[in-house]
């Protein structure tokens, strides 16, 4: 439905937050993609709805039904938004505006996209802060969101994202401050989503493993292994996702130290992954190539041959 070329974001100052980044995303299916942060997941999806700030250079496709979305007039992409993909923000509600009352900034997407009345727009909010277990519907509707948890509002903004029935759906961080029950209900809730496609980003694998067919793991603005699902967590092939995986607390928290290369480091030649990589070789100095194995892609120096 969706799919990515060769996209590569620059911000002044030679600050790369995206590079080469290619994927495609399949109708009616869900692709998380996960990385530490700092790694481009959160510029990937801005990039998509073209909200990144007019500083920011933007190369390669990003092609929605087959329309490069890079070379659409801006009232063009306007009228995409909504309609045929949506956004939920992450930040615990700072994307809000503390001046409007949460059922009409949920219900605000209906009327401006769907052209739906304001009455029934606002009844279909109450449901979805409903569906979300965010308490008394009438009452979360009438509220302001200073009045509301982070979480709280962290779900209302998923409602805000959700509810114009765009069949793509980009989520950023869409369970950030959530708890453990809250992290159920939302999956449910996005798992319930027929006749979408979900494109996400996460920290959570727990998250991105009960909601993912597909998964694609970012380093240093590197996409570096892409995969199944049920593949990247029975079998992880790239060194950094084994790393991720060995950190989970049902694997002893095991992590290798040290940090992803700044943006701004122009000496990264070779793998970004080279300082922290306990398999890491002479050649690997060298920037590593994109190979498939099996159907699956990764970028090291170990699956080269």
């Amino acid at each position: 439905m969706i799919e990515c070329k060769n996209l590569t974001v620059t911000f002044p100052g030679g600050i790369t937050a995206l590079e080469q980044f290619s994927l495609r995303v399949p109708q009616d299916e869900n692709t998380v993609v996960i990385g530490e942060t700092g790694s481009g997941k959160s510029v990937m999806l801005s990039a998509i709805m073209r909200i990144l700030p007019p500083s920011a250079r933007v190369t390669g496709e990003i092609l929605l039904d087959g329309r490069n979305l890079l070379s659409l007039k801006e009232r063009e992409m306007n009228a995409l938004r909504g309609r045929r993909l949506a956004y939920i923000p992450q930040g615990g509600g700072s994307s809000m505006n503390p001046l409007l009352t949460v059922g009409d900034q949920v219900a605000e997407p209906l009327m401006e996209k769907n052209k739906v009345r304001k009455k029934n727009a606002l009844n279909a909010a109450r449901e979805w802060l409903a569906e979300l277990r965010l308490g008394d519907p009438v009452k979360i509707a009438a509220s302001y969101p200073h009045t509301l948890s982070g979480g709280m509002r962290q779900r209302a903004l998923i409602a805000m994202g959700a509810i114009t029935g765009a069949p793509l759906l980009l989520a950023d961080e869409p369970t950030k401050g959530l708890d453990g029950q809250r992290v159920d209900s939302t999956a449910n809730l996005l798992l319930s989503l027929k006749g979408r496609t979900i494109l996400c980003v996460s920290h959570d694998l727990g998250f991105a493993r009960r909601i993912a067919q597909h998964i694609c793991v970012l380093y240093a603005s590197q996409s570096v292994e892409e995969c199944q699902c049920e593949d990247f967590f029975q079998r992880p092939l790239h060194p950094y996702s084994q790393m991720l995986l060995a950190s989970l607390p049902e694997n002893g928290l095991q992590a290798e130290l040290g940090f992803a290369p700044p943006h701004g480091d122009t000496a990264r030649r070779g793998c970004r992954f080279y300082d922290r990589c306990p398999r890491r070789s002479a050649r690997c100095a060298a920037p590593p190539p994109v190979a498939e194995v099996n159907g699956r892609k990764v970028r090291c120096w170990l699956y080269a041959d």
